[in-house]
């Protein structure tokens, strides 16, 4: 969906993704920044498709744990590229929800984690994208909504991870009203795990991060797959898978390492991915 105010361009798609996006990657996080800060970081098709991309590409980096999307200027992402979406064919118009569908998804398929750092507005698909990840950080600058209602385009696909990262009543006030929430809001309703003040966000992010880079990659790729297997299942069903489960994950190299080690008081070493 995308933000009634977003003036991206067309032109994006002849841009190099360096101009698009910036990835980069250092102390085992990776870093995804969106870099069209003259453009309100629009999600025109190219920079979702270098999103999918960059996101693969740190995710085959062995020493990359964690990753964080972020982006440059004052917006997160107003959205998608309202220039892309006049005038074309419905085939056409179902390319831009299929790409956004498989960036997406890609957030959750990933093994490493994926942390959003939102430090402005965040909205439409932008807000999706927030949803998406698996953690969010917020600066109190943040803002986040889906307006499309107010241009005759509901915000049907940011709507599946918002409303499942708040629940129906409130998904539904921001989709019906078009009307944005602010950070603390966004973090009382759960879509952001907690808000920092701007000047914080940068040094909050990498301390969750870090937090996570120092448990066993192998445990965390185990437990994020499992987690998005078991979440909309029947508690039964649940229950039966996840036991199923944690009975291999503690036959793995780390959970034994780490079972001996906190019997024997020392520090885990881990081996595995």
């Amino acid at each position: 969906m995308t933000d009634p105010h977003a003036n991206g361009s067309s032109a994006d798609e002849s841009l190099p993704a360096s101009v698009l996006i910036a990835v980069a990657e250092s102390s085992n996080i990776g870093v995804l920044t969106l870099n069209r800060p003259d453009q309100r970081n629009p999600l025109s098709v190219a920079t979702m498709r270098e999103v999918t991309l960059g996101l693969r590409a740190l995710s085959a980096e062995s020493a990359v744990r964690v990753i964080v999307v972020r982006a440059e200027g004052p917006v997160f992402s107003a959205g998608h590229n309202l220039r892309e979406m006049i005038g074309r064919t419905l085939e056409e118009e179902r390319a831009v929800f299929d790409t956004c569908t498989e960036m997406m998804q890609t957030v959750q398929a990933i093994p490493q984690p994926v942390i959003a750092s939102v430090q402005g507005t965040a909205v439409a698909a932008g807000c999706q994208l927030v949803a998406a990840c698996d953690l969010a950080i917020a600066s109190s600058a943040a803002v986040f909504g889906t307006p499309g209602v107010k241009i005759g385009l509901f915000c049907s696909t940011p709507m599946v991870a918002v409303s499942r990262a708040i629940g129906r009543k409130r998904a539904l006030q921001m989709l019906l009203t078009g009307e944005t929430i602010n950070a603390h809001t966004a973090a009382d309703w759960g879509l952001v795990n907690f808000v920092v003040d701007p000047e914080e966000l940068e040094i909050e992010t990498a301390t969750l991060a870090a937090k996570i880079v120092g448990a066993s990659p192998a445990t965390v790729k185990i437990g994020k797959e499992a987690f998005y297997r078991q979440i909309d299942l029947p508690q039964d069903k649940a229950y039966e898978a996840m036991g199923e489960t944690m009975a291999q994950n503690a036959m793995i190299c780390d959970a034994q390492e780490g079972m001996t080690a906190f019997v024997e008081k020392r520090t885990p070493v881990w081996q595995g991915r």
